[in-house]
């Protein structure tokens, strides 16, 4: 087992598999980031990942391409993410009810639309996915084959981190959405509009899930087809808690996870039938889990987080 698990780490098959899994996982751990960094809870991401899956195919399918899709996915998100931000932010109402009841409306919406688009189809029409970019970064020693089989989406969801680490550290617009979801009162005395940039914030986040679902049906795979998230939206919300919510930390931890999930799928694979399959598709929830609770004791999270604020509140 041990020399199994030694040959796996060396293959740059495995890596490749722990990015393309990665993936999504970043996308919609940044997109979380950024709402609960404003001080929103956003448990609205499983049904915004869902509705960006089936918008970013359709939108593909029916000729927009892909990087058309991709937009319309992000579009889906932040239309979703607005009326969170509406119910928690200007409504007040609780953000855990509002973000699962998201989750049902967004994702029982594009199950309804997909029968009544395709009724009588049995297999799901396909789109012509994106593929690996190749050069040039297949000429670079060691890791270029692994980042050459990567997807220009991919490659942009890694270059999404430093780019939200930078928003967030180094911009006037980052200390203020930080601001808001640390002291939102300190924030209003500093003329900071506090329901707009938790609104905002919510938006561009949720922008990120529905590209984080689009990933799925325009790279992953070739089509759209119930249950494809499978719980990856709950994932990215621990994510954030492991990484203390930061960008960086947020990619190693979407790392980590996607490299248990590989792994699972390798050693199953030469195990056969000597271990129940089941075991091993818990192999990397629970050794989440187990990163989750040794990290999660030291997480400074935003001291606004779940706060409702009303001008002029203290």
């Amino acid at each position: 087992m041990l020399t199994d698990f030694v040959d796996t780490l060396l293959q740059a098959n495995f890596w490749i598999a722990v990015l393309r899994i990665a993936t999504p996982l970043v996308l919609g751990t940044l997109g979380v980031l950024l709402c609960e960094r404003a001080g929103v809870l956003n448990l609205g991401i499983e049904g915004i990942m869902v509705a960006g899956a089936f918008a970013g195919w359709f939108a593909a399918y029916q000729g927009a391409g892909l990087w058309g899709g991709v937009l319309a996915a992000a579009l889906v998100g932040a239309l979703l993410g607005g009326l969170h931000g509406v119910l928690t932010v200007v409504l007040a109402l609780s953000q855990h009810v509002s973000g699962l009841g998201i989750t049902l409306f967004a994702t029982s919406l594009s199950y309804y639309a997909y029968r009544v688009g395709f009724p009588k189809v049995t297999t799901p029409p396909t789109v012509e996915p994106f593929t690996g970019i190749g050069a040039p970064f297949d000429a670079i020693p060691l890791v270029g084959p692994i980042l050459a089989a990567q997807t220009p989406l991919a490659l942009l969801a890694f270059a999404l981190v430093p780019a939200v680490g930078w928003l967030l550290y180094r911009t006037p617009a980052g200390l203020a959405l930080r601001m808001v979801g640390e002291n939102p009162a300190a924030a209003e005395s500093a003329g900071i509009p506090v329901a707009a940039t938790r609104i905002a914030a919510i938006a561009a986040g949720s922008a990120l899930m529905g590209m984080a679902g689009s990933f799925l049906t325009l790279a992953a795979f070739n089509a759209f087809f119930f249950n494809m998230v499978n719980g990856r939206g709950w994932v990215c919300v621990a994510l954030v808690v492991f990484a203390s919510w930061r960008p960086g930390k947020a990619l190693l931890g979407a790392l980590l996870f996607a490299g248990f999930d590989a792994m699972q799928l390798r050693l199953q694979q030469g195990a056969g039938s000597e271990v129940p399959y089941q075991l091993w598709l818990m192999v990397p929830y629970l050794l989440s889990i187990l990163a989750l609770v040794l990290v999660a004791r030291r997480a400074a999270y935003p001291q606004a987080l779940m706060k409702p604020y009303r001008k002029g509140e203290r």
